[in-house]
């Protein structure tokens, strides 16, 4: 079983019960994801199933988009309502009054991230280091945030709409923006909408991937692995090319230079190649590997 798998991930769960479950249902060991949320989240979590867990480095750089609600006047040592209040005060911030903040932080930037991350300093969790009381230094890192604006939500909590670059917190974006208001906030709901190309409207609960297992339709589920890749063009081999693909070996072929998604004569995706004057190598492979 081999494919991508879109999952609507509940609140409550982490993203490693999501994989220990599926694990399960889909009697699969090799199974990731490519990009973690925090339990209080919900949404998209982009799944890898067999082979395609091959391609984890390449999708978490995708971009992210979230609708995030943001607790106004109440600051957290996590950044985010589940965590212990540092300060509460009544807020009294106007619709112009955020927007203007907010098109202060749209943009590139540089972010600090949060002492309860998984970021590891010195080899060892900021997180770890957090529960225990510490705090460690850290150096700020570059993020993008493209999109930046008031969104529709329910309850009284002002809701954004958050499309920005790998390695964002938007817990900790809330944060910030709480600081520069002067009033202080935090992250009270957030749910992933989208990641690189998938959405969250294509989506499936854990307990409907469940029952098509039950059903033995769960492969039918899965979008196939080089829907990653559609971004780059596609390139068809003869057999002494796929010959030399698949022993990892370079090979000749007319395509322009830069990245390529690479074919058999009878449509199997092979491998992210990487072309330059002709010459055409193997970033990686996807084919199946007969290990007999």
């Amino acid at each position: 079983m081999n494919g991508i798998l879109l999952i609507d991930k509940p609140a409550g769960w982490t993203s490693h019960d999501v994989i220990a479950k599926l694990r399960v249902i889909l009697r699969e060991k090799r199974i990731g994801h490519t990009g973690t949320l925090d339990p209080m989240a919900t949404g998209l979590l982009v799944v890898l199933v067999g082979r395609a867990t091959r391609a984890a480095s390449f999708a978490e750089a995708d971009e992210k988009k979230y609708i995030a609600g943001i607790r106004l006047g109440v600051t957290t040592d996590t950044q985010d309502i589940t965590g212990t209040k540092l300060r509460e005060e009544e807020a009294h911030v106007s619709d112009e009054e955020l927007d203007r903040v907010l098109e202060k932080f749209t943009g590139e930037q540089m972010q600090m991230p949060p002492m309860y991350s998984a970021v590891k300093i010195g080899g060892q969790k900021l997180v770890d280091a957090a529960r225990k009381g510490k705090e460690i230094e850290r150096t700020p890192r570059k993020i993008n945030i493209y999109e930046l604006r008031r969104s529709v939500g329910e309850g009284e909590d002002p809701y954004l709409y958050v499309h920005c670059s790998k390695g964002t917190y938007v817990r900790t974006l809330c944060h910030d923006i709480g600081e520069e208001l002067g009033c202080g906030a935090c992250l009270s709901f957030l749910r992933r909408i989208s990641a690189g190309p998938f959405s969250i409207v294509d989506a499936y609960r854990v307990g409907e991937v469940n029952c098509e297992a039950a059903l033995g339709a769960a492969e039918e589920l899965l979008l196939p692995v080089d829907t990653i890749f559609e971004q780059y063009p596609a390139l068809t081999l003869d057999a002494e090319q796929e010959r030399r693909c698949r022993v990892g070996a370079e090979f000749r072929a007319n395509a322009e230079d830069g990245r390529l998604r690479v074919y058999s004569a009878d449509g199997e995706f092979l491998a992210l190649v990487e072309a330059q004057n002709g010459v055409v190598r193997t970033v990686k492979n996807f084919f199946e590997i007969d290990e007999a």
